[in-house]
């Protein structure tokens, strides 16, 4: 009788006893409440992937699918505006300068005066607590204390220090010319949004185009859209970067004397320069030439590369509140202006052409990968989460989260710039009146069929890490995410 064991029976033994420790501690991970939500109906089809780790000791205390690459949407943001806080600090400041060519004479430039940009989100931004026009005041005082009564050339906004692809390739559709999905230029002025006002009548009638604010004189609108006595407003304003015309779909409430859609600047570095010209007009100094910007220029090969003054520069609010801004409203633009922003640390020696938006991505992805996080499955195509090609893991997330409270010199500005669900942010409305109020630091993304949380979680003195990216729910959003907050209730 031979009593040898077969060759190789150790090496499959192990492998066996390795998995099913493994199986064992994978389903002692997913609790019941888990399980449950896992069955509702909306999440049949769906791909879910959730993870909670204990932020002090590291430990994982649930997790479901965590290395599924899931499409973060908004919730890309954190991951931005972690960088940008390691990378620039939290005292980080955009430049935008006002410059001149050429000489003064008896009160005549004869040259142009320049507006240089840094990428600076904040300029005659409506978050930010300021007079309207006021930073253009400063920009004014400066040019009559100059003696500057006439200018002889023109306003030329430079936004030259990133390209001029302003928007994701990586968009949808029906993103281009909406108001969220403004794109990020080297100037940025108004949030890089208009709004646009309209009047509606009977049903089966068209809406009347009232204006916009501010004036976009050039712009062209093509209106498709209808009224019917339905509950609530739904439209898109389509159109692409740079063009001048945009289109109107969809379905409007009836007897609306003033209502108003939101829609992107196509140009705001020409817009801001015509602006601004306008402006000093307005103000009694003379502008002779029609106002332009450097892609514009670049175009017609008459950008010069002359020797410029400096009159004046100013400065946006510290990189601390840009964050806060752009985590607390999940602002789009803010977000894929700090991507850029990074981008610029950007070396390389070989030839390849990188976009702004591409070079910010390559320094986050390198980053990230000197701390020791996993970033394989890192895919990032923009800051502000838009793109729907955008990629991340729950587990990068919460070691991530983890990384930034426990070793980033910026972690009380990290996690305070995250909203409080119940208070304040995109989640004022989630889990308001319940237990995890005040409790909880969480950053909301959401988009078409997409749903996702990420931030952290406070429970009897013990802080946790938390990220749940839902992607292809069916149903609708409001119903899942409640199912979401009895998830969290239960397991907190």
């Amino acid at each position: 009788m031979n009593n040898k064991l077969p060759t190789g029976f150790f090496g499959r033994a192990a492998i066996v006893l390795c998995f099913f420790v493994c199986y064992v501690h994978t389903i002692a991970q997913v609790p019941q409440p888990l399980r449950l939500f896992l069955q509702k109906p909306a999440l049949q089809g769906a791909s879910v992937s959730f993870m909670v780790k204990e932020v002090g000791s590291g430990d994982v205390l649930y997790c479901y699918d965590t290395e599924r690459e899931m499409t973060p949407a908004s919730v890309m943001k954190t991951v931005t505006t972690a960088t940008a806080l390691e990378l620039l600090g939290e005292d980080f400041c955009f430049e935008t300068s006002i410059l001149y060519d050429g000489e003064i004479r008896e009160g005549i430039l004869n040259g142009n005066l320049y507006i240089y940009g840094s990428g600076d989100p904040t300029l005659n931004s409506s978050e930010l607590e300021t007079v309207k026009d006021s930073i253009l005041v400063l920009w004014t005082l400066a040019i009559q204390e100059a003696g500057i009564q006439r200018i002889a050339g023109r306003v030329i906004a430079d936004e030259s220090i990133f390209d001029t692809e302003g928007v994701s390739m990586k968009w949808m559709r029906e993103d281009l010319g909406s108001g969220y999905g403004q794109g990020s230029y080297g100037l940025n002025f108004f949030d890089n949004q208009y709004t646009l006002y309209l009047r509606t009548g009977a049903s089966g009638t068209q809406p009347v185009l009232l204006g916009t604010e501010p004036a976009m004189p050039n712009l062209t609108f093509y209106n498709y859209l209808k009224i019917s006595p339905i509950p609530s407003d739904s439209t898109y304003i389509v159109g692409s970067p740079f063009s001048n015309e945009r289109y109107l779909y969809g379905v409007m409430r009836t007897n609306q004397n003033r209502a108003s859609m939101r829609g992107d600047i196509p140009d705001p570095a020409l817009s801001l320069a015509k602006y601004f010209s306008d402006y000093l007009i307005n103000n009694g100094i003379g502008v002779d030439i029609a106002p332009s910007c450097h892609r514009i220029l670049t175009q017609l090969g008459e950008w010069k590369n002359t020797s410029r003054h400096k009159l004046l520069t100013t400065y946006s609010p510290p990189l601390k509140e840009i964050v806060r801004i752009t985590n607390f409203v999940s602002h789009n633009m803010y977000a894929d202006a700090l991507l850029k922003t990074l981008g610029l640390q950007f070396q390389s020696n070989h030839p390849e052409v990188a976009s702004s938006f591409e070079k910010g991505s390559i320094i986050i992805k390198d980053y990230w990968k000197k701390k020791g996080l996993n970033t394989t499955s890192l895919r990032i195509f923009d800051g502000s989460g838009l793109a729907i090609t955008n990629k991340v893991t729950v587990e990068f997330l919460c070691d991530m989260y983890i990384y930034m409270a426990t070793q980033s010199n910026m972690s009380g500005c990290f996690i305070g710039s995250l909203p409080q669900p119940g208070l304040d942010g995109t989640v004022r409305n989630f889990l308001r009146g319940s237990s995890l109020q005040g409790k909880t630091r969480l950053k909301s993304g959401s988009m078409s069929w997409v749903q996702c949380f990420g931030g952290y979680i406070t429970k009897d003195g013990k802080q946790y890490a938390v990220a749940l990216l839902i992607n292809n729910f069916s149903g609708r959003s409001n119903l899942l995410r409640g199912n979401i907050e009895a998830l969290l209730l239960s397991l907190f």
